[in-house]
């Protein structure tokens, strides 16, 4: 029998049952289908925010509802323990500066950092219900994996050999954009914007050719030494005059050419700006490469002025424009300042000002591939289907190729040696983890190859996730090996990920994957939104509106927040509103789940149950509510909306099955009797009428149990194990059978229901209070018996009204 009511405290016997048993663990289907979910690995050294508790278990609900529909489901917990994030905590906490400390040493620091934080992951989305394969490391499909794991890094070592021989990974000197705070070249993907506060600077020009004064507006005065062109747009009738004269820089005296560009705001400043060599931003950077003018840094790898600002040198760059900036006072070149708030590159990780710094990295060709990528996201199957614009958007916005190398430490090393007699470059071998940094090679000229000490962003990493989950390799793609997990099972199923990293982590998935096979890297991708407070704010620490979801876990258990995941909203169309009371508002739900399975364990108990040759009415009735039930829930699992089966569920529980279908059917399910005057037992209903009842009442409760059991594991799995003696996460999902055309709605049947309880009410009558004449319309001739007895009715008219004689 089930305890008396619902409590939190069963939900770690369930927990620990599971990962103990194995139960999720990747196992063939006996219809020989495969789903597999590349499972976003959230970075070990963050704690566990309600953004990773809510998607995480829309996740598991999507693997939950896969393996009922009889597939096998590769669902593994990954962890993210690579990249910067890393290394900035080591720094903090040990305070040590890997330039200073070593490279061996500072890695030793950032290895203690993981193994303080790995474990709370874990924890955290095991109590939440998470059903992922495996919570141990291993080499078998679908068990956890670490992205600085040495089998993770072979595999990116090894995509890079493979790219490299096709030619794709190419070395050069450019302009990148470059973060002083992590001291590396950064990706596109990595650059934020903020609105800042700065001065524009009126800047007199001397023409060459005529004399004359022109005065050019700049909030980066510092870079006028890298100066390589002045411009104004070809609409500002102002400067036509000017085009193809000579502009000198003051200070600097460095002779530039004057061209009209569109790129040039007439509205801006004077309407005339100078563009320097080192640029200020990506803008800048497109300009330089399409204008054909060398790229030239002001600026050097700490983030200080170099040699080319002369008097500048060694400064930092804001120190060193205030410095000019009060040089150009003192000649009389500075005519005024406007003070602005300016849209500036930072770093999306430190928040520091972005620079353009020349120096040499390797890149990964992307740009003349863009069409075919494209095409590509047509193949994809996007929920929502908007969400695709993210991509697009993303793609349309490309210039240049990808630089995937990194000077920084904790990240998968570039498995290259350079020899420093021929010049040849020595690739690692595939299949071996390659420190280049530890080690030289003999180069084949019989020199000495000197091992590269840079790292890979950690995209480059990142975007092996299918890869690695599914066993691929590159023999696979060449055709040595066709009998694999990846080749039997290509492409992955399912890629779920926020919507700010579909420029990072799906793009580049996407790009590899093309590059390496040629082909699309998914099936379908769900793109969600995010976790906001009550009144529509991001959570923020700093704000104080922060819900922390082992909070949560504590007050609630994860049951109620499972459910207020899908009946908030469709996190793929928008942002989801969070608080304790929406989620304690769930967990009124889940109780109620708890007592109507209750009422039919006892109103079952000792009964032998069988499913009767003819349904009464009001039985077909429910059942078929229920059947609309399951098709809704079937087709929009499959599109990864738990958002609308959930509300309907919740509904059906509460307005449908409880308030109306249990309050009709229950006096036939007691069918308890009395005795007359002769001491003979009469029953207002037959047996088989009792039957068609307990059969439909424990019907109605399987099949919500089995469409729950995604959503709510632990709620489900209890009733389930209570009634049928089996695991509801073995079974398979129900099917719905033909929707019949039934002669009313449920809403007549609520507002004929309620019509009367309300009259009952109005007269501070009980709702068990007989009623004398009871007038309704003929379409509920069907039920006659079962409302009768519901409302205590003497008699029953049918008349195309409602009325009721009490």
């Amino acid at each position: 029998m089930l305890p008396k009511n619902w409590d939190k405290s069963f939900e770690k016997e369930i927990y620990e049952e599971w990962k103990k048993s194995k139960l999720y663990s990747f196992k063939k289907s006996k219809e020989g289908k495969t789903f597999v979910i590349d499972t976003p690995p959230p970075y070990v050294n963050a704690p566990i925010h309600m953004g990773h508790a809510a998607t995480y278990t829309l996740m598991d609900m999507f693997a939950r509802f896969h393996r009922m529909k009889g597939f096998s489901v590769v669902f593994p917990f990954g962890l993210d323990r690579n990249g910067l994030p890393i290394e900035v905590a080591a720094e903090k906490k040990f305070g040590v500066n890997p330039a200073k400390t070593g490279r061996e040493e500072f890695l030793a620091h950032c290895r203690k950092i993981l193994e303080e934080t790995s474990a709370d992951s874990a924890d955290s989305f095991l109590k939440l219900g998470i059903s992922f394969n495996s919570w141990s490391t291993g080499e078998k499909i679908g068990d956890a994996y670490e992205t600085d794991s040495v089998d993770y890094r072979i595999l990116t070592q090894a995509t890079f050999i493979e790219l490299w021989n096709k030619g794709m990974v190419y070395e050069d000197t450019r302009l990148n954009t470059y973060c002083p705070g992590c001291r590396t070249t950064i990706a596109d993907n990595e650059v934020d914007y903020k609105e800042m506060q700065t001065f524009l600077n009126h800047v007199i020009f001397k023409i060459k050719e005529t004399g004359e004064d022109v005065i050019i507006a700049t909030t980066r005065p510092e870079l006028l030494c890298t100066a390589g062109m002045v411009i104004y747009n070809p609409q500002d009738e102002r400067y036509g005059h000017l085009e193809n004269k000579t502009a000198i820089v003051p200070i600097y005296g460095l002779e530039i050419p004057i061209k009209a560009h569109p790129m040039a705001d007439p509205s801006f400043g004077t309407g005339m700006v100078f563009m320097s060599k080192s640029a200020g931003d990506q803008n800048a950077v497109r300009f330089l490469r399409e204008m054909g003018i060398e790229a030239v840094s002001a600026i050097n790898e700490e983030g200080k002025m170099n040699m080319r600002s002369g008097f500048l040198e060694g400064m930092h760059a804001k120190e060193a424009r205030e410095t000019i900036i009060k040089k150009l006072q003192e000649d009389g070149f500075l005519v005024k300042q406007e003070q602005i708030m300016h849209r500036t590159p930072i770093c999306e990780r430190s928040k520091h000002v972005i620079e353009y710094v020349s120096m040499p990295e390797l890149y990964l060709k992307q740009t003349e591939f863009l069409d075919d990528l494209r095409k590509m996201a047509d193949k994809i199957n996007f929920y929502e289907p908007s969400s695709k614009q993210f991509l697009l958007d993303w793609i349309n916005g490309i210039s240049m190729d990808w630089a995937i190398s990194r000077r920084r430490y904790y990240a998968t090393e570039i498995p290259l040696w350079y020899c420093q007699s021929c010049g040849a470059r020595i690739l690692g071998e595939k299949g071996k983890y390659v420190q280049p940094w530890r080690e030289r090679k003999l180069c084949e000229c019989g020199a000495v190859a000197v091992g590269e000490t840079r790292v890979f962003d950690t995209w480059f990493d990142s975007s092996n996730s299918p890869f690695y989950i599914m066993k691929w390799s590159s023999e696979q793609t060449e055709g040595r090996q066709s009998d694999s997990f990846y080749m039997s099972n290509k492409p992955c199923s399912l890629r779920p990920q926020g919507k700010e990293i579909v420029r990072t982590w799906l793009y580049y998935t996407l790009l590899k994957t093309y590059l390496l096979t040629g082909e699309q890297a998914f099936k379908d991708a769900w793109i969600h939104f995010h976790i906001i407070d009550e009144k529509g704010k991001k959570m923020s620490k700093s704000v104080g509106n922060v819900i922390n979801p082992h909070e949560i876990l504590d007050k609630y258990g994860a049951e109620p927040f499972r459910l207020w995941c899908a009946v908030e909203g469709n996190l793929a169309e928008g942002d989801l509103r969070c608080s304790f009371q929406r989620i304690e508002g769930a967990g009124k739900t889940i109780n109620k789940l708890w007592n109507v399975a209750k009422f039919v364990e006892m109103i079952s108990e000792n009964k032998n149950i069988k499913k009767p040759k003819h349904l009464i009415p009001t039985d077909e009735w429910v059942i078929n509510e229920l059947n609309s039930l399951v098709l809704l829930a079937d087709e929009s699992y499959e599109k990864y909306d738990f958002y609308r089966p959930a509300v309907a569920i919740k509904h059906f529980l509460w307005e449908t099955f409880a308030s109306h279908y249990i309050e009709m059917a229950k006096n036939r399910a007691y069918n308890t009797g009395w005795t007359d005057a002769n001491g003979v037992t009469q029953h207002t209903f037959s047996d088989d009428e009792q039957m068609s009842a307990l059969y439909t009442l424990n019907h109605c409760i399987d099949i919500i149990m089995k469409l729950l059991a995604p959503v709510t594991p632990y709620i489900t799995e209890i009733i389930y194990k209570n009634f049928r003696g089996k695991n509801i996460h073995e079974e398979k999902f129900p099917v719905a059978a033909k929707i019949l055309k039934q002669p009313f709605t449920k809403e007549q049947i609520n507002e004929l229901n309620s019509a009367i309880w309300k009259a009952k009410k109005d007269n501070g009558m009980s709702l068990k209070a007989e009623v004398q004449k009871l007038t309704i319309p003929e379409l509920f001739r069907n039920m006659e018996k079962d409302l009768k007895a519901c409302h205590n009715a003497k008699e029953i008219v049918f008349e195309d009204k409602i009325e009721i004689i009490l």
